[in-house]
């Protein structure tokens, strides 16, 4: 259920500015247009934002090739591992990236050739501990965080040298 989030019932709250829910829902629309299908969600009252999932999507569609920050996911299906990296690499960005297998080294080779700064093997980009570096390549993210990396990237490093008598 979308909604207030302080409510019990509630899975997801809403999305920070209108604007931002009026972008996903038109490129959701636009997905579907190109013959995207929505297999749920999809609906905007609103900043709420249903969650979307849509098939059948291509790798031309808005919603594949530009970095969404709303509730929908595209499935784009493959044949092999190969068009998978392919597929994976074929970005500007490259904040996470997920394989669904149950081959094991496929994973591996998927983890080691696709550029991206967070790999996940069967499971979603919801997943990480605070000592992990968290952030992207290509054109994602602007470094890592996690308190190590995050203190890094947000420290100006000084020598000071007090010489004493």
């Amino acid at each position: 259920m979308v909604g207030n989030q302080l409510h019990a019932k509630t899975e997801m709250g809403p999305m920070v500015r209108e604007c931002d829910a009026a972008r996903v829902k038109s490129w959701v629309d636009e997905a579907a247009k190109e013959g995207a299908r929505i297999l749920c969600g999809g609906d905007r009252d609103g900043t709420m934002m249903q969650a979307t999932l849509l098939d059948d999507a291509k790798t031309g569609m808005k919603v594949c090739r530009e970095e969404l920050f709303g509730p929908a996911l595209a499935v784009l299906r493959v044949k092999d591992i190969d068009e998978a990296i392919k597929l994976a690499n074929d970005t500007n960005f490259g904040l996470s990236a997920g394989v669904f297998t149950q081959d094991i080294d496929a994973a591996m080779r998927f983890s080691r050739e696709v550029d991206s700064g967070n790999i996940h093997i069967n499971w979603g980009p919801l997943w990480r501990t605070d000592g992990m570096p968290y952030g992207g390549m290509k054109q994602s993210g602007i470094g890592r965080e996690g308190p190590k990396y995050a203190i890094e990237e947000m420290t100006e490093m000084k020598a000071v040298v007090i010489h004493s008598q």
